[in-house]
């Protein structure tokens, strides 16, 4: 996936996500949400309210202010459009979000059991996970606790609901909502055998993120 450069670049990234997310099972229908900043602004645009993830065209998307406004398009944004701003309030290096649903993350976490990064890749993209307890959807209390987990973490499992994947661009963000998903599958897959020890080596661990 290129890194949008223009406006319409960027929807057809966050469509494509869209696309790949339900197709891959990480979302049903209208389930999850997506958002991304607007190149050289300070407005970011979110998939609109009751929108299909895999249906997505320019009309579904919300344009709205770091202070909550809608100034543009969809004049109902998703009911997940505090998830993304409060993210982007503490993460000014962040330039998108993809909440998802994925099925094994959300598992595996309501089981009680950490999600284990057993992969190279696990390890490069997820780094770390952080949780949330359960809120409301789009309470402030949801937002608030995952904004304050997204200063440390760039994925946050929600519990009893999804995940949050963050990244300095749109595929990077899914690039982290896949191997958290994997990571959880995983970790099921482990404990399915009774082991609940695996982890990536540490000290490789520490090494990937000092190169």
């Amino acid at each position: 996936m290129k890194t949008p450069e223009t406006r319409e670049d960027l929807l057809d990234a966050l469509a494509e996500v869209g696309r790949m997310a339900v197709g891959g099972g990480l979302a049903l229908a209208s389930g999850g949400n997506l958002s991304a900043r607007l190149p050289g602004s300070d407005e970011f645009v979110v998939t609109g309210a009751g929108t299909w993830l895999d249906r997505l065209t320019p009309a579904d998307f919300s344009v709205m202010t770091l202070d909550g406004d809608v100034v543009g398009e969809a004049e109902r944004p998703s009911s997940e459009w505090k998830l993304h701003q409060r993210t982007y309030q503490v993460r000014p290096d962040v330039n998108a979000v993809v909440h998802l649903h994925p099925q094994h993350a959300v598992l595996v976490d309501a089981l009680g059991h950490p999600i284990r990064l057993i992969t190279l890749d696990h390890a490069y993209y997820v780094r770390s996970i952080g949780t949330v307890p359960y809120f409301p959807n789009g309470s402030d209390e949801l937002a608030d606790s995952a904004a304050e987990q997204a200063r440390e973490h760039d994925c946050i499992v929600l519990s009893h609901h999804g995940c949050s994947a963050l990244g300095a661009d749109v595929g990077m963000a899914y690039r982290r909502a896949l191997n958290l998903e994997e990571a959880a599958t995983a970790t099921y897959r482990c404990l399915a055998v009774g082991d609940t020890g695996t982890t990536f080596p540490p000290a490789a661990f520490a090494d990937l993120h000092h190169a």
